[in-house]
């Protein structure tokens, strides 16, 4: 994993918006209606050609094929695994169950979205293995023809691949005798996907979302501490499944749920920090432009990184279409640097996805691209001081 060495590098957290009608097809596919795969692949791939463009041109330097082939962070994998079917609904939002007025209003934007809702996922109805790689193939081969299309436009490339917490805390087990079970199933199935992306030579981006967000949802009603107890089974089986992936190629990204809302049942960084840093992983991406969260670099310098680790700092904001002014993001920038102590050991990078599941971004394509230009200019603008 490169690290900053002569300027701050950027980076995002892996989503990007879709075409309309790639967006479409998900949509249609994840409401049971008929679609022609052979469309949607062709789509997705054309998707992924473009998506690298973009990037580079937006001056992202570690960038990834923008999940173009996935109708979702993590509910792609129903397409991949076996043992999935069926419905049910998600566990409502504490946060968001407390503002009644606001959980209105946020309804209504949903029902009016052609979007890919990840509350609404599959269960766990038999026994989940990873049964067909040609999708995995496929994505990989995507994504490597795209980077040779455009002569390597990255300083490095990225994939995500999620969390088997969020899998089994999202898809509902009604087939193992246990959680501890389902978990462990669900880790080993995921192996595939960790050890494919990274023997392609790709960093390893690991989407552990359930490692703050679920803390809101399964576990809203019971003390902390049971909370805590679940995210250190989850970083146990998570190290356990990479024990053939290389630690330095390898970033966890956690946040509190990407979604506009009042996140004031979030479950605070210092909270699950030491156990984060438990994960045997290179670098932590973590989310620090929201406005819940933005204070929190701070306890970086109480509770630091293990020495040889990389911090992702989300400086941009993925749920507000106002683009940040490179100045602010510089700022941003500069305060996490002299926080860590080491400006290499720090990367510019995005709060979230911008489009988690398809459709269901609340920015703007066309801010989109704006916003990863600001950061550029914000890293730049920081590493004419830093270095």
């Amino acid at each position: 994993m490169h690290r900053s060495e002569h300027r701050i590098l950027t980076t995002h957290a892996g989503s990007l918006p879709r075409p309309a009608e790639l967006t479409r097809l998900y949509d249609a596919r994840a409401r049971g209606e008929p679609v022609d795969e052979q469309q949607l692949r062709t789509l997705g791939d054309r998707a992924t050609r473009a998506i690298v463009e973009r990037q580079a041109a937006a001056g992202v330097d570690i960038g990834n094929n923008g999940e173009q082939q996935r109708e979702g962070f993590f509910l792609y994998v129903q397409h991949r695994m076996t043992g999935f079917g069926e419905g049910w609904d998600r566990f409502p939002l504490a946060d968001v169950a407390r503002y009644p007025m606001f959980a209105a209003a946020r309804k209504a934007e949903m029902d009016g979205k052609t979007a890919v809702s990840n509350f609404r996922p599959p269960k766990a109805l038999g026994e989940v293995r990873y049964s067909d790689t040609s999708l995995l193939e496929d994505e990989c081969d995507t994504f490597t023809a795209a980077l040779d299309v455009h002569s390597a436009p990255f300083v490095e490339p990225f994939m995500t691949a999620p969390s088997p917490g969020i899998v089994c805390s999202a898809m509902k087990n009604e087939h193992y005798e246990t959680q501890d079970a389902y978990l462990a199933a669900v880790a080993e199935a995921l192996r595939v996907e960790y050890e494919a992306i990274a023997g392609r030579g790709y960093v390893l981006q690991l989407d552990c979302p359930d490692l703050a967000l679920e803390r809101h949802l399964t576990y809203q009603d019971v003390p902390v501490g049971e909370f805590i107890e679940f995210v250190d089974r989850v970083i146990e089986t998570l190290n356990a499944s990479l024990e053939n992936v290389p630690r330095e190629q390898v970033r966890l990204h956690v946040c509190w749920g990407n979604y506009e809302g009042p996140h004031d049942c979030d479950v605070p960084l210092e909270a699950i920090l030491p156990s984060l840093l438990r994960a045997d992983v290179g670098a932590l991406v973590l989310p620090f432009a929201n406005p819940r969260h933005a204070h929190e670099y701070r306890l970086l310098e109480r509770i630091p990184l293990a020495d040889d680790q990389l911090l992702v700092a989300g400086v941009i904001d993925t749920l507000t279409n106002f683009v940040e002014h490179p100045e602010v993001v510089a700022d941003r920038l500069r305060r996490i640097a002299e926080v860590l102590g080491d400006p290499s050991r720090l990367i510019a990078g995005t709060d979230c996805g911008f489009d988690t599941s398809a459709g269901m971004g609340r920015v703007s394509e066309d801010v989109v691209w704006a916003k990863l230009a600001a950061m550029a200019e914000g890293a730049r603008l920081a590493s004419s001081d830093l270095f």
